[in-house]
């Protein structure tokens, strides 16, 4: 029997090399009064953002330029906002990575409402957002966290008293969405790396978690095929499209599936770590990545042997090691053998070297939330995660 499931709206989604060229003409159906949201230097010192904004003159849009250079924190949209409500836009076009479509897709939310965008974060502030906001049309430069198919914004303030947290609403999934593979050839291997175990966590936390249903089943093992095909590669030939085309394709479905499944263990840390410390969201999730599957794996094992979640672990097992006629346990442990020299392949540091501390150890794992994960781990499994990582 198939357990009820919902399944969120999705942007309109335009797949292909070069489909930036395609972005005047899909701004037409909003109007030619732009706020452009991009990151420092990556798009916007490129030739195609040259040609880009050469199309933008010969058509006549105006555009407000806005330069995310990091994680957005609550400060960042603020005053932003704060600088162009008064005056009148048509859309918002965010080119980047995560943080910017995040960026943009928060300045769309927020362009019009009066207090700051911490007054809505979950978690943090008090107040619902009614979902109002301009046109966003998003447009990823990397290949990880998938923002161009999610409803949510992360807003980051970084510190011991600091947070990750979400705004978050139905109608802030971003109206258009192209993906154009192109764009991420020039991404440096450490941002190719970070951002493709990010997609990787993204997929597979959906895959496993307690959430999931048919049709994220069904995308995140596409989505994970064309990791297996496409990491590595697009990590060692960064101008090799066929690999970026399929690291593009695992993002977007790595979005989708998170907005409809849901994630585990591993993002609960990735919101723990990544508000006390300045480390890139990537390196938490692909540094973790092994040890959470693998002391998830050992207490399904112990106290729930014949749980639905080791045989998805098996299946994972299958896509990822040459395994011909091997049983369920070997596909497992094959699997999780795969995840521990992924990362060392290529390469992440260790937490010790990312920038953790020792002594923040047991208030993270105190701080960190396991939703959806396939077990509930306990605080001293989840330490054990963090010491496993540390090296």
């Amino acid at each position: 029997m198939i357990k009820p499931f919902h399944f969120a709206s999705l942007p309109v989604i335009y797949f292909k090399p070069g489909g930036i060229g395609d972005l005047p003409s899909i701004i037409k159906q909003y109007g030619g009064n732009i706020i452009l949201v991009t990151g420092r230097h990556s798009f916007i010192d490129s030739e195609g953002a040259k040609l880009l904004l050469q199309k933008f003159s010969n058509e006549g849009y105006i555009h407000e330029h806005i330069i995310i250079p990091g994680e957005p924190s609550p400060d960042d949209i603020d005053q932003n906002v704060g600088r162009l409500s008064r005056e009148k836009y048509d859309c918002v076009v965010g080119i980047g990575g995560g943080s910017v479509l995040d960026a943009g897709k928060a300045i769309s939310a927020m362009i019009y409402k009066t207090g700051s965008v911490a007054d809505y974060l979950e978690g943090v502030g008090t107040k619902d957002h009614p979902g109002t906001k301009l046109p966003f049309i998003a447009i990823p430069t990397t290949s990880g966290t998938g923002s161009e198919a999610t409803k949510n914004a992360v807003i980051s303030r970084i510190g011991k008293n600091g947070f990750k947290r979400s705004l978050r609403h139905e109608s802030f999934v971003p109206n258009v969405a192209i993906v154009d593979p192109e764009l991420t050839l020039n991404c440096p291997k450490h941002i190719t790396a970070a951002s493709g175990m990010d997609c990787l966590t993204q997929l597979m936390e959906a895959y496993m978690s307690s959430k999931s249903n048919p049709y994220t089943d069904a995308l995140a093992l596409e989505g994970m095929k064309a990791i297996k095909t496409s990491l590595v590669r697009s990590f060692n030939t960064g101008h090799d499209i066929e690999a970026r085309s399929g690291m593009s394709f695992a993002a977007l479905t790595s979005g989708i599936c998170l907005a409809n499944a849901g994630l585990g263990a591993v993002h609960g840390f990735a919101s723990s770590i990544g508000a006390r410390y300045n480390i890139s969201h990537g390196v938490i999730c692909g540094t973790l990545m092994a040890a959470s599957n693998d002391i998830t794996v050992r207490k399904l094992r112990k106290n729930t042997p014949d749980s639905p979640a080791l045989k998805k672990y098996a299946a994972l097992g299958e896509i990822f090691i040459k395994a011909e006629n091997k049983g369920e346990d070997y596909l497992i442990d094959g699997f999780i053998e795969y995840l521990y020299k992924l990362s060392e392949e290529l390469p992440l540091p260790g937490l010790k070297k990312a920038g953790v501390k020792e002594e923040d150890l047991e208030d993270i794992a105190g701080s960190t939330e396991c939703k959806n994960n396939p077990v509930k781990l306990e605080n001293e499994e989840l330490l054990e995660i963090l010491y496993k990582s540390m090296p």
